[in-house]
């Protein structure tokens, strides 16, 4: 979608601090952390949220779901924990509609935000 953000991001149109890349994943630094480890990860796919996810596209959210150990190693908070949040529709303070994964840690005594 051409006035996507995210999609914007993964065409290279817009700079991100990646921190994960894949054939079709992209995890970056949040530009406003909420945590010491603030990362988004997206499907390259434009999917606009949680209610898009159909038989023909679940594959790609499945495979996040399997890079997301990958990534959290990657960052450091594989062993000391991580949250991973996913927000679907302004109520739930969705303001990007392209799906995405907050991956959140780095925090101690077990508190994210």
């Amino acid at each position: 979608m051409e006035d996507c953000l995210f999609c914007k991001i993964i065409a290279g149109e817009i700079p991100s601090s990646k921190v994960y890349e894949d054939d079709d994943i992209l995890a970056f630094r949040d530009i406003e952390p909420q945590a010491p480890v603030h990362a988004v990860i997206i499907p390259k796919t434009h999917i606009a949220s949680a209610n898009e996810i159909t038989a023909e596209n679940s594959g790609l959210i499945a495979g996040i779901f399997e890079k997301i150990p990958v990534i959290a190693r990657e960052l450091g908070v594989a062993d000391s924990g991580y949250r991973i949040v996913n927000n679907c529709g302004a109520d739930a303070g969705q303001t990007v509609k392209h799906i995405h994964f907050h991956l959140l840690g780095g925090t101690t005594g077990g508190k994210l935000y």
